[in-house]
């Protein structure tokens, strides 16, 4: 007997706890972009090894590659699979939807891992399990404004912007964080100019090239994800620009190492480990029929310069 069928009823639900040492829950992920950057690596590495430790779980772990179309499809053979729950790391939060919608009307639970999809949906989903993106991009905001008052500039500063991907639920919302909570904290702080670096070190240092020679005036950059940070702050190191303050998102290893190195300012500490394994639980949760918050938060921290050594180094 599969999970499924065994949460039609009521009495059959009562004797779930009992029934699930010998249940097998089959649980499909399709993925965002693995390769695109190391959190996802290290996330599918995590959940891989999350579900192999619980005997309870057949795990199905499938990557869209950044393709939404693939991403739908992989959700519809999930559901031909019948499996028992989906996670899903949208690769688009608003063109999913209708593939959320089949799963929802097939009665196979959806939980979104990291990144939610646009509200429309939420109704098709029964829980999203990850960080909370705009209260980072806030944080981000708190952060740089605490260091242009430290410095002295919070009335002349300027500031430009590097987003993750286009149409991605996790860039949307931290720019949102970030844009509507500097004007709260630092009034006077420009943010003359906002380009994607789509998570890719390389075009962020080339969207980071050409804010350089566009601008003669940038004391901060904010990135959505420190990945694009370090680029944007190799492209300062290359025109000789040692005077910007870099400020990012989810601390990858090597945002850790260029804040140790005294050349990045901040971001925010996020575990692609913890990320990976709350998802898991979540759904092993709903199917287990426990009661589970439709925002299931895990905290991010601040991290910068003068608190770096209260938290480990990234492994990814």
């Amino acid at each position: 007997m599969k999970m499924k069928s065994a949460l039609v009823t009521g009495t059959i639900l009562a004797g779930l706890a009992g029934m699930t040492q010998a249940e097998t829950m089959k649980i499909g992920i399709t993925q965002n972009n693995v390769g695109v950057d190391s959190y996802q690596t290290t996330y599918e590495k995590a959940f891989i090894e999350a579900a192999e430790a619980n005997e309870n779980v057949e795990a199905v772990v499938l990557d869209a590659g950044g393709d939404v179309a693939r991403q739908i499809a992989q959700i519809e053979d999930l559901i031909q699979q019948d499996v028992d729950a989906i996670i899903i790391w949208p690769t688009n939060g608003e063109a999913v939807i209708p593939a959320v919608r089949k799963a929802f009307q097939a009665d196979i639970p959806v939980i979104v891992t990291n990144s939610n999809i646009a509200e429309q949906g939420f109704d098709f989903v029964k829980s999203f399990s990850g960080p909370d993106n705009i209260t980072q991009g806030a944080r981000s905001a708190e952060i740089m404004c605490d260091k242009f008052k430290e410095m002295g500039i919070e009335t002349e500063a300027q500031v430009v912007h590097i987003t993750g991907q286009p149409g991605y639920t996790t860039a949307i919302e931290r720019a949102k964080g970030f844009e509507d909570r500097l004007p709260e904290v630092c009034p006077d702080v420009t943010i003359v100019d906002t380009q994607p670096g789509d998570w890719n070190r390389e075009k962020s240092q080339q969207v980071m090239e050409a804010f350089l020679v566009k601008y003669d005036d940038i004391d901060g950059v904010y990135a959505g994800d420190d990945n694009m940070g370090v680029g944007a702050l190799n492209a300062a190191k290359a025109a000789g620009r040692d005077d910007i303050i870099f400020v990012g998102a989810t601390n990858f290893a090597v945002g850790y190492e260029s804040m140790a190195a005294g050349d990045y300012w901040g971001s925010i500490y996020q575990s692609p480990v913890d990320d990976a394994k709350a998802a898991l639980n979540t759904a092993v949760d709903v199917l287990s029929g426990e009661d589970v918050p439709f925002l299931n938060y895990f905290d991010t921290p601040k991290i910068t310069q003068d608190n770096m050594d209260e938290f480990s180094k990234p492994v990814f």
